[in-house]
């Protein structure tokens, strides 16, 4: 991999940083500020063992499609997807939840578990969830409690409700 490029722009739910590598959407971070570019763009260049550049241009399909989706005019995204952040349990996890649960539509971690094939592991699919490098895109926001409760997210509550609110899932929030 020659080189991540990453971008930031403001959306419904506060700033986002994109990265793309060669391979296709390798990361999207909540809240990024100085701070959370300055970190994200370390562990990037760590993880992938490549220089990570600020490249607004390289980004443009994905910036695109990101306003398009909180504007409510994109319901499925068309990207690909670089899955090199992610192995394992949790690779297969986020595949199922990107490929399996659409637009407007909730999965309880005990059913996404037992999509994959794991029926024991709903808390795994929880640090699954946690550990998505990919959010909004692979939707680990439609990711909820079997008792109907909304269940956590790495991105914060308020961002979670916003999503979900956006899908038609939840009401807008009063405030």
């Amino acid at each position: 991999m020659d080189e991540v490029a990453w971008v930031v722009r403001d959306t419904a739910v506060g700033p986002l940083m994109a990265a793309w590598s060669g391979q296709g959407l390798v990361l999207v971070a909540f809240r990024a500020g100085p701070a959370t570019v300055a970190r994200e763009v370390g562990a990037l260049e760590r993880r992938l063992g490549c220089a990570v550049v600020e490249d607004p241009e390289r980004l443009a399909p994905v910036t695109e499609q990101l306003a398009a989706y909180f504007a409510g005019e994109l319901k499925e995204f068309d990207l690909a997807l670089d899955w090199s952040l992610t192995t394992g349990f949790n690779r297969r996890v986020l595949r199922e939840l990107a490929t399996g649960v659409p637009y407007g539509a909730v999965v309880g971690y005990q059913d996404l578990a037992d999509r994959v094939g794991e029926p024991g592991a709903a808390r795994a699919v929880g640090a699954a969830m946690g550990a998505n490098p990919l959010p909004v895109v692979v939707p680990c926001h439609r990711v909820v409690e079997s008792d109907g409760g909304i269940g956590g997210f790495g991105g914060g509550l308020e961002i979670k409700r916003t999503l979900l609110a956006l899908e038609g899932v939840l009401p807008a929030p009063l405030f």
